[in-house]
């Protein structure tokens, strides 16, 4: 009896282990499926991983080439920062200095404007002044034709007029006898002609030269003058000292004297010496 109980239980246990097997296996199947399924997902995951992994790679380098040149550009930006802080102290400067020096050349050009207007106040002024002379020369020189035509007319007197320069060239026969040089007395009336002209020039310089030819002093005369120089310097001094008497201002006249060595004419002539032989005033402006 236990032996067909234990066919039974055989049995038994034999039918619930084939059934349990047959629904093992459909699970076994499905669960190996789903393994493949698992590893072909783990597989796809770890190439996934593996790109990511490599994308996590090149990001890093790029990040780190990346944190380097933005340190790089700090430091450019922070280099810039110093060339333009000092660039700008320079352009302040220089702004600076040329705005001193934009000030310094209106205050120039405005001191200029000033003086040149005031120089061509005066240039208007001595212009005016210049033509007064020019008309106080011409108006001398008119009177003193006018009152020596005579002479002038004999060719005794000859008067010349030049760039403000007046001349009145009187042959010595006129006012000196022969080898004298005391004013004769018709030579005194010659001057007095002149005198109330000059008395009435002011701003001029009267200079009274003497002139001989170039006949040397000989015999007695030679005592009183030893040479030309001496005859010629005694005769001017005795016009000036004559015009001085008559009132005109010392401080105004001078006496030169030029012996036989200014001729005007040509000395082997008798005409030309006699040229030669003369006294001349020149008014001039005074120094």
């Amino acid at each position: 009896m236990f032996k067909l109980i234990s066919y039974a239980a055989v049995t038994g246990l034999l039918t619930v282990l084939l059934s349990g097997c047959l629904v093992a296996e459909s699970t076994y199947i499905k669960k190996v499926e789903e393994g493949e399924v698992l590893t072909g997902n783990l597989a796809e995951l770890r190439q996934k991983h593996a790109r990511l992994s490599s994308d996590n790679m090149l990001l890093k380098e790029d990040f780190e080439r990346l944190k380097s040149e933005a340190a790089a550009l700090t430091r450019d930006k922070q280099a810039l920062s110093t060339d333009i802080s000092k660039l700008e102290e320079v352009l302040n400067s220089k702004s600076d200095t040329l705005s001193k020096s934009i000030a310094e050349l209106r205050q120039k050009n405005s001191e200029l404007e000033s003086q040149n207007a005031q120089l061509k106040d005066d240039i208007r002024l001595l212009q005016k002044v210049k033509e007064d002379k020019v008309k106080e020369v011409s108006s001398t020189y008119e009177k003193l034709l006018s009152n020596m035509k005579n002479e002038i007319a004999q060719g005794q007197v000859t008067i010349s007029e030049l760039r403000g320069k007046l001349t009145v060239n009187m042959e010595a026969a006129i006012l000196f006898d022969s080898g004298r040089s005391d004013v004769k007395r018709d030579g005194l009336a010659i001057l007095n002609k002149m005198v109330e002209t000059l008395k009435g020039v002011s701003d001029k310089a009267i200079r009274i030269e003497g002139h001989t030819d170039n006949v040397q002093i000989s015999g007695s005369l030679t005592r009183i003058f030893p040479t030309n120089w001496e005859l010629s310097a005694a005769r001017a001094i005795n016009v000036a000292k004559y015009l001085q008497q008559q009132g005109i201002d010392p401080r105004n006249l001078s006496a030169e004297a030029f012996a036989e060595f200014k001729p005007v004419a040509d000395n082997s002539t008798k005409e030309g010496k006699a040229k030669n032989r003369r006294i001349e005033i020149t008014l001039v402006a005074k120094d």
